[in-house]
């Protein structure tokens, strides 16, 4: 995952980087790499994040990149090539939108794109939601329905005909629209899979 900021010492993304620091374990757990991005300088990453641990109660332990040159913000597509070749002279409201959120596969391929206003904070409990839907639907030719959370039913996608199915669900599945198979979630005990199963 790779997140981007506008610009060091702001105090929306002071308050998200605390957060994400906090979230070490959980994406530990999920295998996946964090890295941030701010279009300053890395000496300036070093003082704030002197800040960000000091406020925010959470030492910033992923390695942040230092864009000063613009190159990797334009590289993603958060700042058009005219926005010039420094980061000095430039505002926080210059780079308002290099405030993503990336979600990079294994093959190297983006996966997931999430832009935030400055005045609003990222929900990285929704990152990591999607990064489980991510991880579970790559394995299980599933998707995942509306605010769904781990353990809910997921979809059968369309793709898998009613034969692989059935190989794959010899329990059966609910129906509710001719397109739309319900399954319990794969890999979740069997106890979860009657209950639902039995609604």
């Amino acid at each position: 995952m790779l997140f981007s900021h506008p610009k060091d010492f702001t105090p929306v993304c002071t308050t998200e980087l605390g957060y994400m620091a906090g979230l070490k374990a959980e994406f530990e757990k999920r295998n996946c790499k964090i890295i941030g991005l701010s279009v300053d300088p890395v000496a300036d990453h070093g003082k704030w994040a002197t800040d960000i641990e000091r406020t925010q109660g959470n030492k910033v332990y992923y390695p942040m990149i230092g864009d000063p040159g613009l190159k990797v913000a334009k590289l993603y597509g958060m700042l058009p090539a005219e926005a010039g070749d420094t980061c000095a002279g430039r505002t926080a409201g210059n780079n308002a939108t290099v405030r993503t959120v990336f979600m990079i596969g294994p093959d190297k391929k983006i996966k997931l794109m999430l832009i935030y206003p400055m005045t609003t904070g990222r929900n990285f409990d929704e990152v990591l939601r999607v990064l489980d839907s991510m991880q579970l639907t790559a394995k299980h030719q599933v998707a995942t329905p509306v605010n769904w959370k781990p353990g809910n039913d997921v979809i059968i996608l369309p793709s898998v005909s009613d034969d692989d199915a059935k190989r794959k669900y010899p329990q059966g599945w609910k129906q509710p629209l001719p397109y739309m198979r319900v399954v319990p979630q794969p890999d979740s005990n069997d106890e979860t899979r009657q209950a639902v199963m039995s609604r």
